[in-house]
């Protein structure tokens, strides 16, 4: 009785696994027909598996830009967060009085805040600072790199504290005997201390932000400076959607994030579980 629930839990297991990758089947193979073959059958193989929609998908959709604009506003977008993050969740540990735990209260609060509830007064108030104090805040990637910060602090925030908790304050102590300063400390000592949650933190980020298409959509209007998502949306036309090419330009979309997660997955249950739970 116990080998047959077994093999019956694996028989679901692959059945769940099948239905969440059905999608990605769909766009894979797709992505290889003309549109003869995709409105004759979705789910058929393609007769040949050709890479001609996806030379052609990377022509139209300037691949080379878009991917080097995702990666800068995705690397540059992380390096802040992580820094910035991990230095406010020490001192937030290590002042431990009321104020730093309302501080801490307001980052957890505004984790559960819909992003669609401000989207609209956030760009009203990054129009004002632009024409007010000459800020290049819209239509440039520096100002969707600000608000990327500002939106992904709150989580990073929330794991970094966790896991400071558990660092000993006699090794930060020892270290300022030997004479370094806090920024020594920190660097020295509690940020490599940091590496399972920081982990964690770059790869939740890397998939938010490289996947992003609503706030990219709202800052982002000119064609030089469009990211990835933003250049894919451009096969959704009006009166005509170019499936093909969308389907090839969805998958080099998503090949490179699926890639990073398949190679740092190891890493994300170790670094939450010990951000969050500790």
């Amino acid at each position: 009785m116990g080998k047959v629930i077994k093999i019956l839990k694996e028989v679901l297991i692959i059945a769940v696994c099948a239905f969440y990758l059905f999608p990605v089947y769909i766009v894979f193979v797709n992505s290889f027909k003309n549109r003869q073959e995709l409105y004759e059958s979705m789910l058929a193989l393609p007769e040949k598996f050709t890479a001609r929609f996806y030379a052609e998908a990377m022509d139209k959709m300037n691949f080379l830009k878009a991917i080097s604009n995702s990666f800068i506003v995705t690397a540059v977008s992380i390096a802040v967060i992580v820094i910035l993050a991990s230095m406010t969740a020490w001192m937030l540990v290590r002042t431990d009085n009321k104020l730093s735990r309302i501080l801490f209260m307001v980052f957890v609060a505004t984790m559960i805040i819909p992003f669609q509830t401000i989207m609209m007064p956030l760009m009203q108030v990054m129009g004002f600072i632009r024409d007010t104090f000459h800020l290049p805040m819209l239509n440039t990637l520096g100002g969707l790199i600000y608000m990327n910060v500002g939106f992904g602090a709150s989580m990073a925030v929330f794991l970094y504290h966790g896991f400071v908790k558990s660092i000993p304050v006699s090794l930060e102590e020892a270290a300022t005997i030997d004479g370094c300063n806090k920024l020594g400390v920190f660097f020295k000592i509690v940020f490599p201390m940091l590496k399972p949650t920081t982990v964690t933190v770059i790869i939740l980020d890397v998939i938010w932000i490289w996947n992003d298409y609503l706030l990219p959509s709202l800052v982002i209007s000119g064609k030089a400076l469009r990211t990835i998502p933003l250049s894919t949306a451009s096969f959704f036309g009006q009166f005509t959607i170019q499936w093909n090419l969308a389907m090839a330009g969805l998958m080099l979309t998503i090949t490179p994030v699926i890639l990073f997660y398949l190679c740092a997955q190891k890493y994300i249950i170790k670094g939450v579980a010990a951000g969050a739970v500790k």
